[in-house]
């Protein structure tokens, strides 16, 4: 019978099939929680590395737990990576770099478009492990790997069409071009409330145009961190190529500050706090580094008084409900004309009291747990200041007593002038106020420091363009009749003043993620200066 010999070498396929059956075993063997076996599909385990370092998973720093907020109880453990470890993939990632920018744009989209189809195969338990460890419903969590995926379609067209422009010159036999090349490498660094989204709205575009990506993901998310990791890690392994393109850490504050220092990141892409990311932009900016910053929204809804107020109020539930009210987007002021003040805002408490609060992997549920016993503590600190400052609270208003993070979507008539309207509080939060004309709504809207997303509701024309012009809304996202989250990744993304200034997904945002050169070439044998000069002979 055959025998093996020591030269004996297994295929790639073989051994990634060893190591996906190693996982399940491994994982089945030791979750606390039968709920939890279905990780085993993923690659996780009851306990985890949390560092992918070129091409293996490796890390030497803290044992953290990953905790479920719906009971607030262990889901499994992870280790997180360490400032040593980051020192080693960096090493390697900037030698990949030079391989993957010179691969040609269309050959790697075709990589990205395999990571698409690797996270289309396990788009339920994906979404399913998001709704667990982040605590959003099940919906949101499988439409939040929808995303990338969508971005993953997206970035494979826009992989042939990263176009630069020809200018006429001024100059006879020459020729001015604008040619566009990668960065080298873009640092990630996203928060727990999308965290993967955030992840694909900036990878799948750095990476088509031709960067290398290093991520850190939410210290609070680390199962979806090393679970993404592992299907993007399969598809650089399969195509043979450095596994160092693609590198992420699951760490604190100490990786983040090393990314944002890191002269090798040309550009770093921080979603998280105004507080924070004023500190990462400082940080990159003293070593004339690129920022993209997406922070804090404290998003307003205006419903005229000839809106359709059904339309409305469904929209305003989503805005203001959805995601446990932890949305970038999430509508956090309501500025109601003072003709229907009263109707549509009985019709929005009706609904409000209608909403089934619960574990989010139940179907019936609308709203889950906030993220953490911190951000529940906060809710609670936020109601408290609400009525110091003469808030009325109309529903809602409490913590739910339970082992999780549970809250009550909360509706309060409050007065613009209270300094409680200008901050961010995460959590279902709604502030109801009246106006009496479109410019006093709309000076409402750009009275606060933070400028991401808008919406006005009406029927009428010349409203719907003031909204949308020159005088009208400040905030990056400006809609008509639709909710102020929920965003399509063609547009792009982000918004002004203390919302950063960032743009990410759609549109033309990939040319944050790409070095623009103006070129002018002299294909004569004379050398004419521009602007006419004459110089010598």
């Amino acid at each position: 019978m055959p025998t093996t010999t020591g030269n004996y070498k297994p295929s790639r396929s073989l051994c990634l099939l060893i190591k996906k059956i190693a996982a399940l075993v491994i994982a089945e063997m030791g979750f606390s929680k039968k709920e939890y076996e279905f990780l085993a599909e993923i690659g996780l385990g009851p306990d985890n590395l949390g560092g992918y370092v070129n091409g293996e998973w490796k890390a030497t720093g803290s044992v953290i737990s990953s905790v479920n907020p719906s009971n607030n109880q262990m889901i499994a453990k992870v280790t997180e990576a360490s400032v040593d470890d980051y020192e080693e993939g960096m090493l390697a990632c900037n030698e990949a770099a030079k391989k993957w920018q010179c691969i040609p744009a269309p050959k790697r989209g075709e990589i990205v478009r395999q990571i698409g189809e690797a996270l289309r195969a396990k788009l339920d338990v994906l979404g399913r492990l998001v709704s667990l460890e982040m605590g959003k419903i099940l919906p949101e969590g499988i439409g939040e790997v929808q995303e990338i995926i969508d971005m993953c379609d997206y970035a494979v067209g826009l992989s042939r069409q990263l176009n630069g422009s020809i200018i006429p010159s001024e100059r006879p036999d020459h020729m001015m071009l604008e040619a566009w090349n990668p960065l080298g490498i873009v640092g990630v660094i996203t928060a727990f409330n999308f965290p993967c989204a955030v992840l694909g709205w900036n990878a799948c575009i750095a990476l088509v145009c031709g960067n290398c990506v290093v991520w850190k993901g939410a210290p609070t998310t680390p199962l979806i961190t090393i679970a993404v990791t592992k299907l993007v890690a399969e598809v650089f392994e399969k195509n043979n190529l450095p596994r160092a393109i693609f590198t992420s850490f699951c760490g604190g504050a100490e990786i983040g500050q090393a990314i944002a220092k890191d002269t090798r990141i040309a550009l770093v892409s921080f979603t998280g706090s105004s507080k924070v990311g004023m500190m990462v932009q400082q940080t990159v900016n003293e070593r004339f580094g690129k920022c993209l910053l997406e922070l804090s929204g404290n998003n307003a809804i205006i419903v005229m008084d000839d809106a359709d107020i059904k339309l409305a109020v469904r929209s305003i539930l989503f805005a203001a409900v959805g995601t446990a009210g932890q949305r970038c987007t999430t509508c956090r002021r309501l500025f109601l004309h003072e003709s229907i003040y009263q109707k549509a805002l009985d019709q929005l408490v009706g609904v409000y009291k209608q909403v089934k609060i619960g574990d989010p992997l139940e179907k019936e549920t609308l709203v889950g747990p906030l993220h953490t016993r911190v951000s529940r503590d906060n809710f609670e600190k936020g109601i408290s200041s609400i009525k110091s400052q003469g808030g009325k609270i109309l529903v809602g208003g409490s913590v739910i007593n339970s082992d999780g993070n549970f809250v009550q979507p909360t509706i309060v008539e409050i007065s613009p002038d209270a300094s409680v309207v200008k901050e961010e509080l995460f959590g279902p939060v709604l502030y109801v106020m009246k106006f009496k004309t479109l410019e006093e709504a709309i000076e409402m809207n750009n009275s606060v420091p933070q400028g991401l997303s808008s919406s006005i509701f009406t029927r009428r024309p010349e409203a719907i363009f003031k909204w949308i012009g020159p005088h009208g809304s400040d905030c990056g996202i400006v809609n008509v009749n639709i909710p102020t989250n929920g965003a399509e990744i063609g547009g792009a993304f982000g918004g002004e003043k203390a919302t950063g200034g960032g743009r990410e997904a759609g549109s033309d945002s990939w040319k944050q993620y790409m070095r623009r050169s103006t070129c002018t070439i002299n294909y004569g044998s004379e050398l004419p200066l521009a602007q006419g000069i004459s110089f010598g002979s």
